[in-house]
């Protein structure tokens, strides 16, 4: 820019800048000058956000921080679960690699956006696994399902959609779970309550407690349940408790929100360890179901997670799709490709 005799853009800026206050404020002109001379801040070297204070680490990811930081050769990284070699190497499942090979070799394969709910493939298949090939709920159009960034974009998707569109603003979740689960319901607007689930004397599971605290909710509060292989307990309700349960929630509307994290690793039956969810899918009630797939293929950084919710008619389940969508558009647009075509390649072969 030219500092010639007009002076630079900025000066011409400020100038009209110093008119209008001038013409419309009445400011002095010793006040004016004051603007002139500094007119950003008192001291130009400060941030804007000097204010901010360092926040803690996540308590779970910053173990792994710890141990990164940690110049041993003997350490171990008790942060989060995840498959390991014999050398503490990371490991990609060979049925992972097989499929990805496969998608790297399919020269028809495309980066197109993904609608807002993902691949459809994959929707269909990961209700499928979850459900039941042969699920009622699915066979008459009931379940919507939406590909979502792993269980915790899932959950966070699920919780923004009832804050806006059920009655009940009130999730009761166990005592203790994941760490996580708190800050993704009271983000997405939801109020946190806790029901007993955990007995440290006995180390197992505090039925009673929970039957007390479950039976005491609002009618109509939302529940979240973890499927199988409770984290961070491993406690599990048996099926005879499950049912009770079951029982339990219906009689007073309350709304199911699973979360399924580790199907397949509890039992070492992907049927077995979905039993909790179809029970309560059987009923033909309503319900929420959360995925992820980063624990049971290993696919930790693809964030591959869905989203189902099952409705009472399929009409109700095509407009509980259209308004998920709503939340989806304006928090990440769409999903990713990649992760999710692992995922379908993998469950669509036997």
């Amino acid at each position: 820019m030219s500092s010639g005799g007009h002076g630079s853009a900025t000066d011409r800026r400020l100038n009209a800048l110093f008119r209008h206050l001038s013409s419309s404020a009445r400011m002095d002109p010793q006040q004016l000058n004051s603007i002139a001379a500094s007119p950003t801040s008192a001291n130009q070297n400060d941030s804007v956000f000097s204010h901010v204070v360092r926040a803690p680490e996540d308590p779970i990811l910053g173990v792994t921080v710890a141990y990164n930081k940690d110049p041993s050769q003997v350490k171990l990284n008790l942060g989060v679960g995840a498959y390991r070699t014999e050398e503490g190497k990371p490991l990609v499942l060979n049925v992972v690699r097989k499929a990805e090979q496969q998608l790297v070799n399919d020269r028809s394969r495309v980066k197109e956006y993904l609608p807002i709910v993902g691949l459809a493939e994959f929707n269909k298949l990961s209700a499928k696994l979850i459900l039941g090939a042969d699920s009622p709920a699915i066979r008459e159009n009931r379940v919507t399902t939406v590909q979502c960034l792993s269980g915790t974009g899932s959950l966070r998707v699920g919780a923004e959609f009832l804050a806006r569109h059920y009655h009940q603003r009130t999730i009761y979740i166990p005592q203790p779970t994941w760490g996580n689960h708190p800050k993704v319901f009271t983000l997405a607007g939801l109020s946190v309550k806790s029901y007993r689930y955990y007995d440290p004397a006995t180390r197992g599971l505090n039925f009673q407690g929970l039957l007390e605290d479950l039976g005491s909710a609002p009618a109509g509060a939302i529940v979240l349940l973890h499927a199988c292989a409770h984290n961070p307990t491993g406690v599990d309700p048996t099926l005879q408790q499950w049912e009770r349960i079951r029982q339990l929630m219906r009689s007073k509307g309350l709304l199911p929100f699973f979360d399924s994290a580790y199907q397949g690793f509890a039992s070492g039956s992907l049927d077995s360890d979905a039993q909790s969810v179809r029970m309560f899918v059987a009923d033909g009630g309503e319900c929420f179901i959360a995925q992820s797939y980063a624990k049971n293929l290993g696919l930790y950084g693809e964030r591959v997670g869905a989203l189902s919710i099952v409705c009472k008619t399929a009409d109700v389940a095509g407009r509980v799709e259209s308004q998920v969508k709503l939340v989806i558009r304006p928090m990440y647009s769409n999903p990713p490709i990649h992760g999710a075509s692992i995922v379908a390649a993998i469950l669509r072969d036997r």
